[in-house]
């Protein structure tokens, strides 16, 4: 049985469509779905902020990867969350082999932007994506360590510079977190997971805040990268030198 069969039979009834293509039935129809990476590659933005934990992403922030993106961060349609996870998983699992306890931490939406959405597209992807990790044999948990600061703004249409300025000490990890982490895990690997790697400044924020409170971030995942428009692209294996 197919694992899209509850949401294909949903969407069925409910007049839905693929996201990829727009045709009639599930929200990612067979061929669509069979265009998706199977595998994930290091993604390093042009530039690369300083001190940016290794960048893996599953695909290019493009076409039927980019659809699926949008329409369930901008359209909440949940029957992608599935899709969208296993993709972020294997960018967890290229960034951090089995053998060792991992723990996903989202990067965190503001709290407006999350009723507005009525729902949180980076947490729950991470969520389900620890799932099928475990699924898979890993010792892996979602933990939303993470806050925002008021006054955070968008960081839709900021450009490089903007976005920097904009995430200066935006996110913090409250010690609440912590320790209950701290029951759960002695130890672990740390991956920060996102949906988009954009210019990194976001996941850079994300390991600082986190790296301020003792806890060493190994690797950025995410669902996919965009390719910037200077240099080598984002889908690149080692870090822009120039």
């Amino acid at each position: 049985m197919s694992r899209y069969l509850r949401d294909a039979a949903l969407d069925l009834l409910l007049g839905g469509c693929c996201a990829g293509c727009g045709r009639p039935g599930r929200a990612l129809c067979g061929e669509c779905d069979a265009t998706l990476p199977r595998t994930a590659r290091p993604a390093w933005p042009t530039p690369v902020p300083t001190g940016l934990a290794p960048p893996w992403a599953a695909a290019e922030y493009a076409g039927t990867v980019r659809a699926l993106v949008l329409a369930h961060k901008e359209r909440r349609v949940l029957a992608l969350r599935g899709p969208l996870a296993d993709l972020l998983a294997l960018a967890v699992a290229a960034a951090a082999p089995p053998g060792e306890p991992l723990v996903l931490v989202p990067v965190p939406s503001r709290p407006a932007t999350v009723r507005a959405r009525g729902h949180d597209p980076t947490g729950s992807v991470t969520a389900r994506a620890a799932r099928v990790l475990r699924a898979r044999g890993y010792d892996a948990l979602a933990v939303p360590l993470l806050r925002t600061r008021a006054g955070l703004l968008d960081q839709s249409g900021l450009g490089a510079e903007q976005r920097a300025a904009n995430l200066d000490h935006a996110l913090r990890c409250p010690s609440t977190g912590l320790d209950r982490l701290a029951r759960r895990r002695a130890r672990a690997r740390v991956v920060v997971c996102d949906d988009v790697v954009t210019t990194g400044a976001t996941a850079r924020e994300a390991q600082r805040a986190l790296e301020s409170v003792g806890l060493p971030v190994t690797a950025v995942a995410a669902v996919a990268a965009t390719r910037r428009i200077r240099g080598r692209g984002a889908l690149s294996s080692a870090p822009p030198t120039d």
